[in-house]
């Protein structure tokens, strides 16, 4: 797996981005030549002035004199796979070792005036190892009963270092529940008495008010080893073979299986990679990863079919290899925030930042955006990559930016509540 470069603190981000060779697949001799320079900016002078001043303005904040401050040191423990889209994809930290399958990992990464570090694996277990800081951030899966069980055991533990004064001041990034039922948290909350000061939560959550209670993204499959990737020259300007892709499971009576019906009606599945299964199969393989990045990588379109929830991993991995998502935008069942009570629901954290997608409320409608699609021409079509891409790790960036500063903001206090 590729990681992002760890953030020394000191260089303006723009000139620490470095845009790597994707993984998955070996370099065509067009690549190879094109990217002789790491450092290669495949959109160098294309930047729109707004975009670049509203991010130097928000790194320079970041930045701003430290003179006569503590620099804040926080650590984070990254105990669900969400973590890892925090810490290398975010805040665009290394791991040692590099291998996903080492007990214990960790890494360093310097953010604006905080040192953040991060532990994650097996070995990381509650009472095993030291604890010597006195900030944490931690990264807990709450998706179904068992994932709860051992949240909670997590959070008694932080619960008891944090009465102990072991610990100062706690965070938490959730991987929620797809219906939005996430209550056995709540006593957790420093607003109802508990330790948690801050909870990053994923899906729309009803109780996101930017004050103690952020919505955060799902990222990639960081799970299944979907690795961080960075542009490259034939991933912008190439012709792409297909009209669009969908790899995933189709559940019986549900949109997806509409979705289906609706391609194969104007034999539009046969301009387009399809791949479908009637079971969710949690494992991946090398070739299985191989196949989606390839199908991402040549596609023109990424279709996006809400499953559990609207928000989905494909979404983001689509962003990831400029393939643009054709996103269903259609409230799942569940607790999630609501049309009538949130308006940008769902997706709000996306369509808050700008997200340059194809929004469709019904799968009728893409037959409209397929033949739009056949008619666009090239050029085009690699105006709207680079669109996407610049987007994309504009959304990261801002996302780094916005969590470290909340994190400043709570932490540098000391009131334990």
């Amino acid at each position: 797996m590729s990681h992002g470069p760890e953030a020394d603190g000191h260089a303006p981000l723009e000139a620490r981005v470095s845009y790597r060779r994707f993984a998955g697949r070996p370099q065509t001799p067009q690549e190879q030549s094109s990217l002789g320079s790491e450092e290669w900016n495949p959109w160098e002078g294309d930047e729109k002035n707004e975009q670049q001043h509203r991010l130097k303005t928000s790194l320079q904040i970041l930045n701003k004199s430290t003179k006569g401050k503590t620099d804040l040191s926080v650590q984070i423990w990254g105990k669900a796979a969400i973590g890892l889209y925090l810490w290398e994809h975010v805040l665009e930290g290394l791991l040692d070792p590099t291998e996903v399958t080492a007990q214990w990992r960790e890494g360093k990464s310097i953010v604006g005036r905080t040192c953040y570090s991060f532990i994650t694996g097996p070995a990381v277990i509650p009472g095993y190892f030291s604890v010597d800081v006195d900030n944490v951030v931690l990264v807990l899966n709450g998706r179904e009963k068992a994932k709860i069980f051992y949240a909670t055991q997590w959070l008694l533990y932080a619960q008891n270092l944090v009465q102990l004064q072991k610990l100062k001041h706690l965070a938490v990034v959730l991987l929620g529940n797809e219906q939005c039922s996430n209550d056995w948290i709540s006593p957790f909350l420093r607003r109802n008495g508990g330790v948690v000061e801050l909870l990053f939560i994923v899906y729309d959550s009803p109780w996101i008010n930017d004050v103690d209670i952020f919505q955060w993204p799902l990222g990639v499959a960081t799970y299944r080893n979907f690795p961080v990737v960075e542009a490259s020259w034939s991933m912008l300007h190439d012709e792409r073979p297909y009209l669009c892709n969908f790899l995933g499971t189709v559940y019986e009576n549900s949109s997806r299986q509409a979705l289906m019906n609706i391609l194969k009606q104007d034999g539009n599945d046969k301009l387009c990679w399809v791949a479908t299964r009637e079971q969710w199969q949690p494992q991946e393989t090398t070739e299985s990863l191989k196949n989606y990045q390839d199908a991402l990588l040549q596609s023109d379109l990424t279709l996006c079919p809400a499953g559990l929830n609207t928000e989905c991993y494909r979404i983001y991995e689509a962003c990831s290899y400029g393939s643009l998502p054709v996103v269903e935008d259609a409230m799942t069942a569940g607790h999630c925030g609501h049309t009538s009570a949130h308006p940008s629901a769902p997706l709000q954290l996306l369509k808050a930042t700008g997200a340059p997608f194809i929004f469709v409320k019904d799968w009728k409608e893409l037959p409209a955006v397929l033949e739009r699609e056949k008619a666009m021409p090239l050029p085009e079509k690699i105006e709207r990559r680079k669109t996407l891409l610049q987007w994309y790790q504009r959304f990261r960036t801002e996302l780094k930016v916005k969590f470290t500063t909340i994190l400043e903001s709570s932490f540098s206090t000391d009131n334990k509540g």
